[in-house]
């Protein structure tokens, strides 16, 4: 990990490994063939490399999905990469990525926590609401369609409903609200 170094968190994809380092410093290794480790490759990795989050950028959470990975940045930001054929990066394209790219959570919004499932990805933001985008064949992005979305969706509740907790599996997701145990 580096000398010196030890791990604050530790994620496991379906093939690949990412940790976050005591200095905010994202490695990953493992299965890269879809770009899933975002070291600016597609190929399989056996020791841990860094992930290039953008100058003066840590790591504060990762997550990871079947192919594709996410990570919250000290600013907020909200970056993820790897496998992207239904549109589960939320940058407005299917196009696979090597690198981390930034995802627009909309003007001034930070991410607070984010879960990646098989072929989507959900956001819960700084201002209580949660934005889901990929593949939605099932209605797992919870916007009331089944149409595949490549951009953060805004996830609609009742009055009164302040989601605090999402997870995300393959194709399904579940909110806990505050307040509440379980919708």
């Amino acid at each position: 990990l580096g000398t010196g170094r030890t791990a604050v968190s530790v994620i496991l994809g379906s093939g690949n490994t990412c940790v976050i380092l005591d200095d905010g410093t994202l490695k990953c290794w493992g299965m890269g063939t879809s770009g899933q480790l975002g070291i600016g490759s597609n190929v399989n990795q056996i020791t841990p490399q860094t992930v290039g989050l953008g100058t003066g950028r840590t790591a504060v959470s990762v997550s990871a999905g079947v192919q594709h990975t996410c990570a919250i940045l000290d600013d907020g930001s909200l970056k993820c990469w790897g496998y992207n054929n239904y549109g589960q990066l939320g940058i407005g394209s299917t196009t696979n990525q090597n690198t981390p790219q930034t995802v627009d959570l909309g003007t001034g919004r930070t991410a607070v926590s984010v879960s990646l499932g098989q072929h989507h990805t959900c956001a819960l933001l700084d201002d209580d609401s949660l934005k889901c985008w990929g593949r939605n064949n099932y209605g797992q992005l919870g916007i009331d369609s089944t149409t595949q979305q490549n951009t953060p969706q805004t996830v609609s509740f009742s009055t009164n409903q302040i989601p605090k907790f999402v997870s995300v599996d393959s194709y399904s997701t579940c909110v806990i609200f505050e307040d509440s145990r379980a919708m």
